[in-house]
């Protein structure tokens, strides 16, 4: 017997199946299982990791290897995320319109995909980096497709902590691309990523828990509830403060970065505790968006004092 998520899947499919999308609409689809939107992370955590790393700007061809390779890492595990999680994409309104449910590819053409875009990436970080970047983004994509994707996902509303260590491994890559070891730059970003992950993701639980429940994924708030979610989202961004400012105590960054940390901190703790005071969908939605400007700012923070000292 077919899966619901199956039976639209094959109906997607059909009502697609007499419109050719022609090539450029074919690139669009396939640019589009890479989660684009996802990617820029990669450029925000890996350049200030190695300009940590370095002591100042690493050569050009090392910073552009790194990057490049590591956002092509981050396409092949969001494109095998896409193939694995199809029929469950297809029940959710926020990933419906994904190429696979939407019959714009086909399972196998999506599979190849990340598998060549996993192959190139890991070539491009031996040859231009070094064996431990390229093993460190192959272990983040075996990760993410196998231990997040494939077996905690269904199973475990933590498999957005666990599987934080996939989404926050850019850093450990820039850092093992710039001398061949994981050091204090690398581990440090790597927490911030981690722990800033969870607030941020069962933010959308909350405000999309019908779907994730019809998907068939055990997400916090569908099974602890939404206020000890709400609870965890303001324990974990008050832990999170901490650790952003242990690359100043570590002499890594300065002032800039430092005032930087404290404002947006300040900003991202008021949304959490907004949220338990409110307890409403739209609260939830607005952690989401000021999650996404907290990251956003406090990487531009620390590119900015390392501009300003290097």
């Amino acid at each position: 017997m077919s899966t619901p998520g199956a039976q639209i899947l094959k109906q997607f499919e059909a009502a697609d199946a007499a419109a050719s999308p022609g090539l450029a609409g074919t690139l669009r689809a396939y640019f589009a299982l890479t989660k684009p939107r996802l990617l820029p992370m990669v450029l925000l955590t890996a350049l200030p990791t190695m300009l940590m790393t370095a002591g100042g700007w690493p050569s050009a061809s090392v910073m552009f290897i790194a990057i490049f390779g590591t956002a092509l890492a981050a396409a092949a595990a969001n494109t095998l995320n896409c193939f694995a999680e199809r029929e469950a994409d297809a029940l959710m309104a926020r990933t419906a319109t994904r190429p696979l449910p939407t019959g714009r590819l086909t399972p196998p053409q999506a599979l190849y995909f990340g598998i060549a875009l996993s192959a190139v990436s890991i070539l491009l970080l031996w040859t231009g980096t070094n064996v431990l970047a390229a093993g460190i983004a192959l272990a983040g994509i075996l990760f993410y497709l196998f231990v997040y994707t494939i077996w905690l996902k269904p199973r475990t509303p933590y498999s957005t902590v666990i599987g934080g260590a996939a989404g926050a491994i850019a850093p450990l890559i820039a850092d093992a691309a710039v001398d061949g070891r994981i050091g204090p730059a690398g581990v440090l970003l790597f927490l911030i990523v981690f722990f800033w992950q969870p607030p941020h993701f069962w933010a959308i639980a909350l405000y999309r828990k019908d779907e994730y429940a019809r998907a068939g994924f055990p997400m916090l708030p569908i099974v602890i509830g939404e206020d000890a979610t709400r609870r965890r989202m303001l324990l974990y961004t008050l832990f999170l403060v901490p650790v952003t400012l242990a690359p100043v105590v570590m002499g890594l960054l300065g002032a800039v970065y430092l005032a930087t940390a404290l404002v947006m901190g300040a900003l991202f703790i008021g949304a959490a505790v907004r949220l338990l005071r409110l307890r409403t969908a739209g609260a939830a939605r607005s952690m989401f968006k000021v999650s996404l400007l907290y990251l956003l700012l406090l990487f531009i923070g620390m590119l900015t004092d390392l501009t300003l000292t290097i």
